[in-house]
């Protein structure tokens, strides 16, 4: 694992609305590190502020920050890596065949490029897996671009089955994919939500 993990406590939060420009920032990073690739999976620049807010508000949009940066309050520093977990079956994406409401749905999973190679995306995949499994769904599934097969094969390689690409001219994404929930324990950071579900 990369050393920033040993280094820098990480804790994985719910995003608030004082986020937003750090999420802005991270994904529009990751939408043009994608773009330098010749990926078009997100569109060049990110996504705008109507695109997160309404993830933020549903509290769906989960943050992983480095417990460092709270040392030096005068330091605004982005989020390591975020990503959204919900109940949300894209209609266009997954049919009544597929039994939508039998998983947990992947979005707006980034991590920053200095914590690049960090397994730090495993580590929230396997965080997502567990947290379908503690709600009663088998599955955890995401859609990822089609024409992206690098990023195909790092999905297959954690596990997930392709379930088939739904070529729409209008959308990027497509390549879908799913593996069963499991309850996987992640050392690679705090989990602060868990107290949130204790407290509910």
């Amino acid at each position: 694992m990369h050393t920033n993990t040993l280094l820098h406590p990480l804790a994985l939060r719910r995003a608030e609305p004082a986020d937003l420009p750090g999420v802005i920032t991270l994904l529009a990073d990751t939408a043009e590190w994608l773009y330098a690739q010749g990926v078009r999976q997100w569109p060049r620049g990110g996504f705008g502020p109507e695109r997160i807010e309404p993830l933020i508000e549903e509290r769906v949009l989960f943050l992983l920050d480095d417990e460092l940066r709270y040392l030096d309050p005068d330091e605004s520093a982005p989020p390591v890596a975020t990503i959204a977990l919900d109940d949300h079956a894209d209609p266009e994406f997954w049919t009544s065949g597929d039994n939508p409401g039998a998983a947990l749905y992947i979005h707006k999973l980034a991590v920053a490029r200095p914590w690049s190679g960090s397994g730090l995306g495993d580590a929230l995949l396997d965080w997502a897996g567990a947290s379908a499994h503690a709600s009663g769904l088998p599955c955890l599934r995401l859609d990822c671009a089609k024409g992206n097969p690098r990023l195909q094969r790092y999905y297959r390689n954690r596990g997930f089955r392709h379930v088939r690409t739904v070529d729409l001219p209008h959308r990027s994404s497509g390549a879908l994919f799913e593996r069963p929930s499991e309850d996987m324990l992640t050392t690679a950071f705090r989990d602060l939500t868990i107290a949130e579900l204790i407290s509910a």
